[in-house]
């Protein structure tokens, strides 16, 4: 029987763009495409030509579970299980490994870009799905044209200890909002003010937790429940203990209800309201943010929303912080509530198309707004 693969190799890309041809005096062979030459060039190759154990082992799950979704109907059935291999099964192995490959290179290019310690991964074992085409991963704020982000701090601590002295949340007039095991202590709804760029104090102070960024491994994940994309946790995540930062692309709330009206026609929830003290900006995460991007909407979230200021200190453009709420077990799906204070804005007044919440929630209101 003829077999086909695609994967990716030290010397070669394996695949069949065709049915297989019929077999050769018994011998099983695979159609090569030769790393970084055309397709002109594929040539077919015994098995004992190959020293690609992983890739073949790859080949042989795809083709498993393509038989798989054709038991359970959520695949067309081969019109006959001869050999070779029916075209409807090499197709899938074929579009299967090509979009392995470009999982792993969107992989590659999100840990380029990243600028903290957690390590990004990418998953999908349930379709064909590949990298969304217009998203761009960025660490911090992207100011819209004409929003200025004053990120320079005037002043700050000259603390030796800022556990015990007069540092910059109280300055603000707010306590110090962790403990002395990185956790946070004040309630949702309290500002944070960490110790800023200014501060005389080191990069250990216990006072700088969000602006080391993420620091647990995490994973973009296609769910099996119609959400699209989604993010989990690899290891575990303490109560009350800083995840992520939402940030995007920050836009005026005037330009926000156009996106809005937009989006909604779209399904899609991505507008998150600055609105600690005043309601004049909004963040965009549509094409430019981060993996908080990926984290899907929950009416009984594990993640919690934190104004924080740290070099800005322009109480109209807070940074968003999401902190754990209880604790989370590796390979656990991070999830907020959309509708959570300080969060997205979706006031009756706009008359917003509605979207259907799949959070599948004891607590489930039904809409993400």
């Amino acid at each position: 029987m003829l077999a086909t693969v695609l994967a990716m190799g030290a010397t070669a890309l394996m695949f069949a763009l065709e049915p297989p041809v019929s077999m050769t005096k018994g011998v099983e062979y695979y159609l090569v495409k030769w790393k970084g030459w055309p397709e002109s060039t594929n040539t077919w190759e015994p098995l004992r030509n190959l020293r690609c154990p992983q890739l073949l082992q790859q080949f042989s799950s795809d083709k498993s579970t393509y038989l798989s979704l054709v038991k359970k109907g959520k695949a067309n059935t081969p019109k006959n299980s001869s050999k070779p291999l029916p075209p409807a099964v090499s197709e899938y192995i074929v579009r299967k490994a090509k979009q392995r490959i470009a999982l792993q290179r969107w992989q590659d290019y999100l840990n380029r870009r990243k600028n903290h310690k957690g390590m990004i991964f990418v998953e999908n074992t349930v379709d064909l799905e590949g990298p969304p085409l217009d998203f761009y991963y960025i660490n911090e704020y992207r100011p819209a044209p004409g929003i200025i982000l004053n990120n320079e701090a005037t002043f700050g601590c000259s603390c030796t200890d800022c556990f015990f002295e007069k540092c910059c949340p109280i300055e603000a007039g707010v306590v110090l909002a962790y403990n002395k095991n990185q956790q946070i202590k004040v309630k949702p709804g309290t500002p944070i003010y960490e110790c800023n760029s200014r501060c005389q104090c080191g990069p250990d102070c216990p006072n700088r937790i969000v602006q080391k960024g993420t620091q647990y491994s995490l994973c973009i994940f296609r769910t099996s429940n119609g959400c699209g994309w989604g993010v989990k946790t690899l290891v575990k995540i303490k109560k009350m203990s800083f995840v992520m930062e939402y940030v995007g692309e920050v836009i005026t709330s005037e330009e926000a209800e156009r996106r809005g009206q937009l989006y909604d026609n779209q399904g899609i929830t991505y507008l998150f309201d600055l609105d600690y003290e005043s309601d004049e900006f909004t963040v965009d995460a549509a094409r430019y943010g981060n993996v908080s991007h990926f984290v899907n909407h929950s009416c009984d979230p594990n993640l919690q929303v934190f104004n924080v200021f740290i070099d800005n200190l322009d109480t109209r453009l807070p940074r968003i912080a999401l902190f754990s709420t209880r604790t989370i077990k590796a390979g656990e799906e991070l999830t907020f509530d959309y509708q959570m204070k300080d969060s997205i804005d979706h006031s009756p007044a706009k008359k917003r198309i509605r979207t259907e919440c799949k959070c599948g929630a004891e607590t489930c209101r039904g809409y993400l707004n």
